[in-house]
């Protein structure tokens, strides 16, 4: 591969844009959309509306599902949550490109962290600067920049920014399937490392919430009569920690126990909160069934178990489309002077979802920063043209058939 003029101008239209790209996304990071705060979700998705519509591409707002969640007095409730974004350009072209990031953040709205700063390195400091609002800006300026590329009618692309990745997708997880069930290569947005290296494969995720109802009683009067449903939940939590080290690369979290009241009274209902980490599907079914059976075994007489929740995300390994479409990024930055390395990742994100779908993709294309979902969250303002220019000539590549999206594809499906 060689940067031919055609792509040199495509290049040279994101160096054109680069104060912008990086202002933007100042500009949004000052904007809280906490995963959960809807006013916040509703400016932020104004605000990216506008930023689409010169692309000339059909933007529309998608309504996401509705989920559940349990209360720390164990009720289940109906949450809402916010519509996604979906940005459409040529859907009937024969390669089609997925892109997809969130605009959610984990900062709540009563964050005390809610403003951009830049500190004396140079770098910037603030609430989802590098994860992922610098993302999508890098997202849209190569999308903006492609859109002058003479091969362009050969490749269509889809965007779906989410408002719920940073709480597991309960939401997007359907609109996410269906766009990787239907595209040739995907592209997200998350934050590399500082030093640009990308994730590889990633381990799946379970998020689990565990109910235990006991009965409530008199400690010192009626004692006996009751059901101890935090005591019952202690007992649970360290079976589920003792999974650990029993099948290789698995973990289990007890992240949280709510419960119980005062002192004099016997608890009668407890939550057990908790996550799993799979490098597989063999040791997602595992954990699965581990969990399950600790489930349906109360510790002691008078207690009951409600189960809730599951695997959210699927293992993303390092197949053959994965190993393949690696290998292409690579080239491509090669040609930029930019060095793609890779190593695997405990974590997850969208990329997970859309390689379950039968999607190959790179999910780390976003600006590089570091300490993320803390108030130290920090990303470098010149990554935004570096990662913007990376992505735009990934793109030129797929439209060149250089990189060969449905060779990519036909080799994700023969591994499903």
């Amino acid at each position: 591969m060689r940067i031919l003029p055609h792509d040199q101008a495509v290049l040279d239209h994101v160096t054109a844009r680069g104060a912008a790209i990086v202002g933007r996304a100042v500009d949004w990071a000052g904007i809280n959309s906490g995963s959960r705060n809807g006013a916040g979700l509703a400016q932020m998705l104004d605000h990216l509306e506008a930023a689409a519509a010169p692309l000339a591409a059909e933007v529309v707002r998608v309504h996401t599902a509705g989920s559940t969640t349990i209360g720390d007095d164990g009720k289940v409730r109906a949450e809402a949550h916010a519509d996604a974004l979906k940005i459409t350009m040529r859907p009937d072209a024969p390669v089609q490109v997925v892109l997809t990031g969130h605009y959610d953040t984990v900062f709540p709205g009563d964050s005390a962290f809610q403003t951009v700063t830049t500190r004396p390195d140079g770098a910037l400091n603030g609430p989802g600067i590098a994860d992922m609002k610098g993302g999508i800006s890098v997202l849209l300026a190569a999308l903006e920049a492609f859109e002058t590329h003479p091969d362009k009618a050969g490749v269509g692309w889809t965007v779906l920014l989410s408002p719920d990745e940073e709480i597991g997708s309960p939401a997007s997880a359907p609109l996410l399937a269906e766009l990787g069930g239907r595209g040739h290569v995907g592209m997200t947005y998350e934050p590399a490392l500082a030093d640009g290296t990308l994730a590889g494969a990633r381990k799946g995720s379970g998020n689990y919430h565990l109910i235990v109802a006991g009965k409530a009683a008199h400690a010192g009067r009626a004692f006996e009569e009751g059901a101890n449903a935090v005591a019952g939940a202690a007992i649970l939590a360290a079976r589920l920690h003792a999974l650990n080290g029993q099948r290789e690369g698995v973990t289990i979290n007890v992240a949280k126990i709510a419960g119980g009241g005062p002192l004099n009274v016997v608890a009668d209902t407890a939550v057990i909160r908790f996550n799993v980490r799979v490098p597989d599907k063999a040791a997602a079914e595992w954990i699965e069934a581990a969990v399950r059976q600790i489930a349906a075994e109360p510790p002691f007489p008078g207690l009951s178990l409600d189960l809730h929740g599951g695997m959210t995300r699927a293992p993303k390994p390092m197949d053959a489309s994965q190993s393949a479409l690696f290998e292409a990024v690579r080239e491509t930055g090669a040609l930029l002077g930019q060095t793609i390395a890779w190593k695997p990742s405990g974590g997850v994100c969208e990329g997970n979802n859309l390689h379950a779908a039968g999607l190959p993709n790179i999910d780390t294309l976003g600006v590089l920063g570091g300490d993320i979902h803390s108030d130290q969250e920090f990303a470098w303002p010149a990554s935004f043209v570096e990662r913007a220019q990376l992505s735009a000539l990934i793109l030129c590549k797929i439209a060149s058939g250089e990189i060969d999206a449905q060779k990519l594809k036909q080799l994700r499906l023969e591994t499903m």
